[in-house]
């Protein structure tokens, strides 16, 4: 960290122009469970969908070989840039930079790196993950600065207009920040991502490691406009505290007092491994500059979900991406992209 931006930042909505999406390839085959040729299919899918509207940045370890990789692209890698890094994992969103503005005479754009933990400490691995963010930020020469706090990528819900949503769970957490409370945290919120106004929701999908992150449950589609997860199942045992969220979000209104309008967008039928169910979840979608990439999960309720959004983005191409195979591994595709503002 070289210097401290001298007013607040802000971090703009996901929606907002992108110079570039930030993905890390997934080169560790034994974290697939047999199913790394199709999780590696995916990633490519996701990329191609993406290329045509901005650059993709994609972190590969620098032990694969280059040439793994353009056969995997089939030999097109427009618009694709390599950059070689180390990682633990994929999950790019949770440990990457949140780029944000901040309206300071030497520099508008910063990249803010929090501390990361593996979620709490729920995995031995992670310090590559913990030195991406400042690598990253270098890599497109952009001032960063360390708040010194843990906090995920995906954990954080924001409109780009002062408003931002979170679960306390993952956000006010002694494993990740056992010295700091509810209000320490709400100024970290303010002073480096713009919060003037925090919802807070509660609860966490069944099988989510993350203790509830905001992407699996709700999100801004503009200023004022939320989708928010529910199920449908009366059976279902995330129906109750979905329903609770859902409550609360009408009954908010954003940073600038205007209420919320919330439109429900129903869970996929449970996806389950081992006898685990897996967080699936149709909010884990990512806006990207000319399309929306939308979680598939061989549900009946896949097509479904795409229409809402579709209805929601009418000037974005809406693209359904398979995630089952990637979703064994804890997330899908907002977890693995991270947006970085033009």
């Amino acid at each position: 960290m070289s210097a401290t931006p001298s007013t607040r930042c802000v971090l703009p909505a996901e929606w907002a122009p992108h110079a570039a999406t930030w993905l890390t390839w997934p080169g560790i085959a034994e974290d697939w469970g047999g199913k790394h040729a199709a999780v590696c299919r995916a990633w490519v899918a996701i990329a191609r969908a993406l290329r045509g509207g901005e650059r993709v940045r994609l972190v590969v370890d620098p032990a694969i070989s280059p040439q793994t990789i353009e056969s995997a692209f089939d030999g097109d890698l427009k618009g694709v840039d390599i950059v070689p890094m180390v990682t633990d994992d994929v999950w790019i969103r949770d440990y990457g930079p949140l780029f944000v503005d901040c309206e300071d005479g030497s520099c508008r754009r910063w990249a803010v790196s929090w501390d990361f933990n593996a979620w709490g400490r729920k995995y031995p691995d992670w310090a590559k993950d913990a030195a991406v963010s400042e690598r990253a930020a270098r890599h497109v020469d952009v001032p960063n600065v360390e708040p010194g706090i843990v906090l995920e990528g995906g954990a954080v819900e924001v409109d780009g207009e002062g408003s931002l949503l979170a679960t306390e769970r993952s956000v006010v957490d002694p494993a990740r920040n056992p010295e700091l409370d509810r209000t320490a945290m709400e100024s970290a919120l303010a002073r480096w991502l713009g919060a003037r106004r925090i919802i807070w929701l509660g609860g966490m999908l069944e099988g989510d490691d993350t203790d509830g992150h905001i992407d699996t449950l709700t999100r801004f589609v503009k200023p004022a406009l939320v989708v928010t997860s529910i199920a449908a199942d009366r059976r279902d045992p995330n129906r109750g505290f979905l329903e609770k969220n859902r409550e609360l979000l009408r009954t908010s209104q954003d940073a600038s007092g205007r209420r919320l309008e919330v439109v429900d967008l129903p869970l996929p039928e449970p996806v389950v491994l081992g006898g685990r169910r897996l967080p699936a979840s149709y909010a884990n979608f990512y806006i990207g500059n000319h399309v929306v990439l939308v979680p598939q999960y061989r549900s009946s309720g896949d097509a479904r979900a795409l229409g809402i959004l579709k209805d929601l983005f009418p000037e974005r191409n809406v693209v359904g991406i398979d995630c089952v195979e990637i979703l064994q591994g804890g997330g899908a595709l907002h977890c693995l992209t991270l947006q970085q503002p033009l």
